[in-house]
């Protein structure tokens, strides 16, 4: 099974809220996923995200891909904690 890290999108009708999880690579974008490793608010004033970042890193160690945006998002916050 290949995992992907990738999100998932909440929230209503132009008011997005997503969830950074760790999925499937398989199921569809807001179907069935393994676990969540955070959330992102792209409407918040600092685009603020909230990542796990030692169980992203624990699911890249397994193999796991992470997507473009949630690659982008685990830089900035690394950066912010650094």
């Amino acid at each position: 099974m290949a995992v992907a890290i990738r999100l998932t999108r909440g929230g209503s009708n132009k008011r997005p809220v997503y969830r950074v999880v760790a999925a499937d690579s398989r199921s569809p974008r807001d179907g069935k996923y393994l676990e969540i490793v955070g959330t992102f608010d792209p409407r918040a004033a600092e685009d603020q995200a909230n990542l796990k970042l030692d169980r992203i890193e624990d699911w890249v160690q397994k193999g796991a891909q992470m997507s473009k945006t949630v690659n982008s998002l685990y830089k900035q916050a690394k950066a912010v904690n650094a």
